[in-house]
């Protein structure tokens, strides 16, 4: 009867992200955990400018972080969700179904990408470079037309799976603490995995982690997009999409972030990545994919339409897996 349960709210929280994404005025848990990073990383790496460092201290300060990250957060999803089913089976399945919902980001990121392709629709490329600003880490200022839409379709494809994917396998496996669980290392590693000069060895244990939780959902994300292809119409090449998939699929140096990104132009037929700017300066990063024709502003749109085909085979897949498992064991 759990997994009843389990499964029902698992549906309903996708159901709730595809509805409502992620209101701004709705406190949200992600909000919380990136706090309690950012205070444990001012306590306990301090002050770096200066200072006299000591990679193997900090090393071993990076994997302080990550327990004093995950055990109050774990702690804290697996009470509440206790106390609810504690109370009666609705309010387990009304509390995991908010839990699940707000582990998601499926409409999200489809609001926040098209809100580029509105300013780059209306031909407003300093709208636009503001727009993406908010959801990329490089610079924007000096970017035209193409190459800020580039900088949105490439955000869509690779937290297709860090956004959508992946804590969906997650919070179908585990429920919500497993949701709370990979969420917490995502945010993490998005926060001090950096390889820069404060970073560098404080944050190799949150990075690690990450590439670790990401390995297999990332395969599953971009098998999952490359088969949306063949339902999404001809604007989308299936056969591309495996064939740049194999080739690029490495072509970052995370083992998973081009994983989604190959598959995405592929599909698409266009070539995405290389050198980008952040903070003043040009950081070399290989092509992925082939540009068989110009990156234009409907990419935008095509790429969420791939979202949302692979988070509809997610959900899927996730429950026909349930239901098998179910008929085998009742």
């Amino acid at each position: 009867m759990l997994s009843v349960y389990h499964m029902t709210a698992f549906t309903i929280g996708f159901v709730m992200d595809l509805l409502f994404g992620d209101p701004y005025w709705l406190p949200h848990p992600i909000r919380w955990i990136g706090r309690l990073i950012g205070w444990l990383d001012r306590k306990l790496l301090g002050e770096t400018d200066g200072a006299v460092r000591n990679e193997a201290a900090e090393k071993k300060k990076g994997r302080w972080l990550v327990a004093f990250v995950l055990l109050p957060v774990l702690f804290f999803a697996a009470a509440v969700l206790f106390a609810a089913y504690r109370i009666h089976p609705a309010a387990g399945v009304v509390t995991e179904s908010v839990m699940t919902y707000q582990m998601l980001a499926t409409k999200c990121l489809k609001t926040e990408s098209m809100k580029v392709y509105k300013q780059l629709s209306e031909h407003d490329l300093c709208g636009a470079r503001k727009a993406v600003s908010m959801i990329v880490g490089r610079d924007t200022e000096c970017l035209d037309e193409e190459g800020v839409a580039k900088a949105a379709i490439e955000t869509v494809a690779e937290n297709a799976s860090d956004g959508v994917i992946a804590p969906m396998l997650y919070l179908a496996l585990f429920g919500p603490v497993g949701g709370f669980f990979y969420k917490a290392v995502n945010t993490m590693d998005s926060m001090v995995g950096y390889k820069n000069d404060r970073y560098h060895a404080f944050g190799t244990a949150a990075a690690m982690l990450d590439d670790v939780v990401n390995f297999i959902p990332a395969r599953i994300s971009a098998m999952l997009m490359i088969l949306s292809c063949c339902f999404l119409g001809n604007e989308f090449d299936q056969k591309n999409a495996m064939k740049i998939f194999k080739r690029d699929r490495y072509q970052h140096a995370s083992p998973n972030s081009a994983q989604t990104e190959a598959a995405c132009a592929g599909a698409l037929g266009i070539r995405l990545a290389g050198d980008a700017s952040y903070f003043g300066r040009i950081v070399k990063k290989p092509y992925i994919g082939d540009p068989l024709r110009a990156v234009e502003t409907e990419d935008i749109r095509r790429a969420n339409r791939l979202l949302y085909g692979m988070a509809f085979f997610g959900w899927g897949i996730c429950m026909a897996v349930w239901l098998c498992v179910t008929a085998i064991v009742w």
